[in-house]
């Protein structure tokens, strides 16, 4: 329920190669502790130009959030990108109408994320390959400091090296 296909330390990590090499043409990523960090408006250093390589290489990408269309539309027009919001993950109904739009099968698509009970599950439960991120940065209260902690066994306990050995 918790398999992770990828485990990297960031999504700028990913490349238009390693998603050639797992014949990868589109993402459902994540929005907050993924490309940028809770309730900021603002994407983390790098990720525009990551967005940008990624376009240029005609690599589909949809933000699929659980937050609400005031958080995501603005962010998502800000990167140029498609969005589905109140995506219910772990549920696939989100995942479902993103993998609509772009027009791909989900043998060609990966969940991008950093949790592990609505990002990686719900990769899971829809048979989806899963690129794991640790988060931009860990919440200091609430919930989701508590969900950090109870998903700790499930977390990756090495980052992703090709054959050669490069990450």
């Amino acid at each position: 329920m918790f398999k992770i296909d990828i485990a990297l330390r960031s999504v700028l990590d990913i490349t238009p190669e390693l998603l050639m090499k797992n014949g990868i043409k589109g993402l459902l990523l994540d929005l907050d502790n993924t490309l940028t960090t809770h309730d900021n408006p603002r994407p983390a250093d790098g990720v525009l130009d990551w967005i940008a390589l990624m376009k240029s290489e005609n690599i589909m990408m949809v933000i699929v959030s659980n937050n609400h269309h005031e958080r995501v539309k603005p962010f998502a027009d800000m990167l140029g990108l498609d969005f589905v919001c109140e995506g219910k993950k772990p549920l696939s109904s989100g995942f479902d109408r993103a993998a609509q739009r772009m027009g791909l099968p989900f043998s060609q698509l990966a969940v991008v994320g950093d949790q592990i009970y609505t990002d990686v599950l719900g990769a899971n439960l829809k048979r989806v390959k899963c690129i794991f991120v640790f988060p931009i940065e860990h919440e200091k209260k609430g919930f989701l400091k508590f969900k950090r902690k109870i998903e700790k066994p499930f977390l990756p306990k090495k980052l992703y090296t090709d054959r050669s050995g490069e990450k």
